[in-house]
C-alpha cells in the first residue's frame, strides 16, 4: 500500500481554476464561433514589437535564457525611472506572489487580503502554513483603511492590495495606500498588486511605483499580460527596495523566465503606440458596455479595469450557462464568493456588440428585460 501522505497545509489549498480555453468550448458545446471575454486578455493581441522580436531570436532557442535577466530589467528601470537593483523579473505575477510567500512566511504568520480579490494572495499563504485574514470591501466593494488597520495582528506580515482590484475593479487612491504606508508597522510588508494600471483613468490613482522610489516597505507586482498583450509567454515583475528585492531572489529558481518572453517584454514596454490603442479600445469599450447595461436596467460596478462586475442576482449562473451555450465565455463569480455576479472583460467593440445582443437574448427569454437596478 501506498503511505505517501502530502503536507497538512495542503489540505486547506483550492487549486486555482482559471477560464475555458476558446478550443474547450468549441469542442464541447460543438460551436464554431466563440468569443473569449473571461481572462482580462487584451482583444488587440500581442504587441506588434514584441512579435517582431520573439521572431528573431527563435534560432537561438538552443541557449538557456539570462537567469538575471539583464537587459530586461534595464530596459524596465529606464522606462520606469527605477534602479536594476529595485527589479526582479518572473514567470507571470503569479510566481512572485509564491516567491514573496516562500520568502517572508512562516506558519504563525498572517497576511491580510481584502475581499473579494485574487485568489493566488490565499494559495502562496496557505502554501507556507500561514493564516489568511480576509477583510470585506465597503459594500461598494471599496478599500477601507479602519477596516484593514483593525485586522493587523503581531502575526501579520503581509498586507495584499490588488488596485484596480480584481474582479471588482475598484481601486485604492493614492492618498489611501500613503496613508497605509504611514499607519503600518515597519516590519510589514505592502504587496501591491497594480497588473491592471494601465487602465485606470482617475487623476487620484497611484501604480505605487513613487512609493517603491521613496523607499517605502512595499512591492509592486506589474505583469505582461494585460496591456502588452502577452499572457501566452508569462513574463512580470516585482519593484520593491533593493533589501527586499535581494531576499527574494535568495528563492528564485535559476531560468524562472525563458528567452522568448524576456525579449518580448523588453520590446513590449517600450510600444507606445499598442499600449495607448489598448486604453482607447478599453475606454470606449467599458463605455459601451456601461451604457448597454444601464439601458437593460442591469447593476454594474464601475470599473478602473479592463473587465466588469455585473450583479444579476439570483440569474447569475443561469446568465453564464446560457452565454457559454451561445458561444459567449465570461466568468461566474462564484470563485469569489460572488454567486450573484458575472466578470466580463473588455473586447473590441465587435465583440462586446455580440455580448450585449446575447445579454439582451437572455433576458428576453427569462423575461428580465425591464427589471431596474441603480449602478453602483
Amino acid at each position: 500500500m501506498n503511505q505517501i501522505f502530502k503536507r497538512k497545509a495542503l489540505e486547506s489549498i483550492k487549486p486555482y481554476t482559471p477560464g475555458k480555453p476558446l478550443w474547450e468550448v468549441k469542442e464541447e458545446l460543438g460551436l464554431q464561433q466563440v468569443i473569449k471575454l473571461a481572462s482580462n486578455e487584451n482583444p488587440l493581441g500581442a504587441s506588434p514589437k514584441a512579435i517582431e522580436a520573439v521572431s528573431n531570436i527563435l534560432n537561438e532557442l538552443n541557449r538557456y535564457p539570462d537567469a538575471h535577466a539583464v537587459e530586461l530589467k534595464k530596459t524596465i528601470a529606464s522606462c520606469l525611472a527605477l534602479k536594476t537593483e529595485q527589479l526582479i523579473i518572473t514567470n507571470g505575477a503569479d510566481e512572485l506572489i509564491t516567491l514573496i510567500s516562500e520568502t517572508f512566511l512562516e506558519p504563525s504568520d498572517e497576511i491580510i487580503v481584502p475581499f473579494p480579490s485574487f485568489s493566488e494572495y490565499d494559495f502562496g499563504a496557505q502554501l507556507m502554513g500561514a493564516k489568511v485574514v480576509p477583510v470585506p470591501l465597503d459594500h461598494e466593494y471599496q478599500f477601507n483603511i479602519e477596516t484593514t488597520l483593525a485586522a493587523v495582528t503581531a502575526h501579520t506580515k503581509l498586507i495584499y492590495i490588488c488596485s484596480p482590484n480584481n474582479p471588482t475593479g475598484t481601486y485604492m487612491p493614492k492618498s489611501m495606500l500613503k496613508e497605509l504606508l504611514h499607519s503600518l508597522p515597519k516590519n510589514i510588508l505592502v504587496v501591491f498588486d497594480s497588473a491592471y494600471s494601465h487602465f485606470a483613468t482617475n487623476e487620484d490613482y497611484t501604480n505605487g511605483l513613487e512609493f517603491v522610489r521613496s523607499d517605502f516597505p512595499i512591492i509592486v507586482l506589474q505583469t505582461f499580460s494585460k496591456i502588452y498583450g502577452l499572457a501566452g509567454v508569462r513574463v512580470g515583475f516585482g519593484a520593491a527596495p533593493e533589501s527586499i528585492i535581494q531576499s527574494i531572489l535568495h528563492v528564485k529558481e535559476p531560468f524562472n523566465v525563458n528567452s522568448l518572453a524576456q525579449a518580448a517584454a523588453s520590446a513590449a514596454i517600450t510600444d507606445e503606440e499598442h499600449v495607448n490603442h489598448s486604453k482607447q479600445v478599453n475606454a470606449k469599450g467599458r463605455e459601451q458596455l456601461y451604457n448597454a447595461l444601464t439601458e437593460l436596467g442591469i447593476k454594474y460596478t464601475k470599473s478602473m479595469s479592463n473587465f466588469i462586475l455585473i450583479e444579476f442576482g439570483a440569474y447569475a449562473k443561469e446568465v453564464y450557462q446560457k452565454l457559454l451555450a451561445l458561444g459567449v465565455i465570461v466568468r461566474y463569480g462564484d470563485i469569489w464568493g460572488l454567486p450573484g455576479h458575472i466578470r466580463i472583460s473588455i473586447g473590441t467593440q465587435e465583440e462586446n456588440t455580440i455580448l450585449i445582443e446575447a445579454i439582451s437574448s437572455i433576458f428576453l427569454k427569462l423575461r428580465l428585460v425591464n427589471f431596474k437596478g441603480e449602478v453602483k
